[in-house]
């Protein structure tokens, strides 16, 4: 573990529309929490774009291919979610069943009607932060291979993420 999960953790994400400060949720999720950090820690998500933006839904980051099929090289276990999908939750995107890596989403909407499938870690609540998130949720997308609407058709990535832990 590379976090004190008595300690508090927050992550600053620096994109190209601006920061978004994420408060970590490390006694909800510490395995979750102690990947993002020690992956934020090494670097990983610099220059990563994000990928998938449904405006009303979520923007999603942290595939650096980019293509959505990235990943770490490793996946590890869902941690039990008690929270509801509201505006502004962090949470790990997945392939099924326990196979969290590197890439996770910020919920856009309110009431998206998720199910409980995704470890929730992280809440974006300040309203400069929230401003940034609408920025990037209202980039113009195409459609994808699949025929979602969500391919953004101008470059958003994040640029760094500070961790900072009191």
């Amino acid at each position: 573990m590379a976090i004190d999960a008595n300690k508090t953790y927050t992550a600053v994400l620096h994109t190209t529309m601006g920061d978004m400060t994420v408060n970590l949720l490390s006694k909800d999720a510490p395995k979750t929490v102690n990947n993002f950090v020690f992956l934020s820690r090494q670097g990983f998500y610099n220059g990563v774009p994000f990928h998938r933006i449904m405006k009303g839904f979520m923007v999603q980051t942290g595939d650096p291919t980019g293509t959505g099929t990235g990943g770490p090289g490793y996946r590890f276990e869902d941690e039990k979610v008690t929270r509801d999908y509201v505006r502004g939750t962090v949470a790990m995107a997945n392939a099924g069943p326990n196979t969290n890596g590197s890439q996770f989403f910020i919920v856009h909407g309110e009431n998206v009607g998720l199910p409980k499938n995704y470890t929730i870690f992280g809440l974006v609540s300040d309203p400069g932060s929230l401003q940034v998130l609408d920025k990037i949720a209202n980039v113009p997308v195409r459609a994808s291979a699949r025929g979602e609407m969500s391919v953004p058709t101008q470059p958003v990535s994040i640029t760094s993420v500070e961790i900072s832990e009191k």
